[in-house]
This record gives structure tokens, sequence and C-alpha cells, in this order.
């Protein structure tokens, strides 16, 4: 389900230029605040309202239907979207965290804040199985709920 921006937990968009120092990966990143987004073209976000006890679990979002890569237990002082070197995929992931909604509530979630057109598995890091899948439409926050 896609929604207007304004709607979506405090949760901003902004131009690629306003959104440059994101680079260095902090998967707590939007605790207790606001979350920017870089969506547009081809590009959107995800917003997952997660259960209270996944809190600082990390979730990963995949390709659907794309084999899945090893993982490995090396640190993460990178920014995301590209490989590792180490010749497989590496797929962003963010921790949930709880964010406050438009009513002041604080929410469990996840978001992905620029994530390209097409379809996605979710799964919890680092190998566990595959728990919801989303369409992402470029230029549009598609907002999904974590089966219970």
């Amino acid at each position: 389900m896609s929604t207007n921006q304004a709607e979506v937990a405090n949760v901003a968009p902004v131009t690629a230029g306003e959104a440059a120092g994101h680079s260095e990966e902090n998967p707590h990143a939007g605790k207790g605040s606001s979350v920017l987004l870089d969506i547009g073209g081809d590009v959107g976000a995800l917003v997952v309202t997660m259960p209270a006890e996944l809190e600082g679990v990390e979730i990963e979002l995949r390709g659907r239907g794309v084999a899945v890569a090893h993982h490995h237990g090396h640190g993460h002082g990178h920014g995301h979207g590209h490989g590792h070197g180490h010749g497989h995929a590496h797929w962003p992931h963010v921790a949930v965290v709880p964010r406050p909604s438009p009513a002041g509530e604080l929410i469990p979630s996840a978001v992905f804040f620029e994530v390209p057109a097409g379809s996605y598995e979710l799964h919890v890091r680092p190998d566990g199985p595959m728990q919801l899948t989303v369409d992402i439409r470029g230029g549009h926050v598609t907002q999904a709920d974590w089966p219970s």
C-alpha cells in the first residue's frame, strides 16, 4: 500500500543533494526522531511497522527471487548500495527502532529510505526466512506491517 510521505511517522522526503550525509551506516538512525527520504523517479521508500519484540533486530531487504548469498561477520563502517568485494551481493539492512507517530506514540519500525522500484522480500538478518514481500514504486512511500 502506498501513502503520502507526510502521513508516515515523521518521515520527510529530501532531494539527493540534501541526503548526501547518509553515506555512513548507522543501524539506529532515526531512533526517536524523523527519517529523511530520498525518493522520486524510480526510487521509493519502505516503512514497515514491526512488533515490539523485534526492537533492535536487523531486517534485510532482498530482491524477490534472488538467491541468498552467505553472510559474514565483519563490521560495516561504510555506506550501503554497493558490494563488499567478496563476490556476493550486499542487501540493505536496518535496525528496528521506535519512532514517533504523528500522534506522538512510539512505534517500532524499519525504514528503508532509498529503494529502487521493484519487488522485494524482507528477512531477519542474517539468514531468517522470508517474512514479507513488498512492491516498491518510484516516488512513493510503501507501508507494510510485519506479520505477527
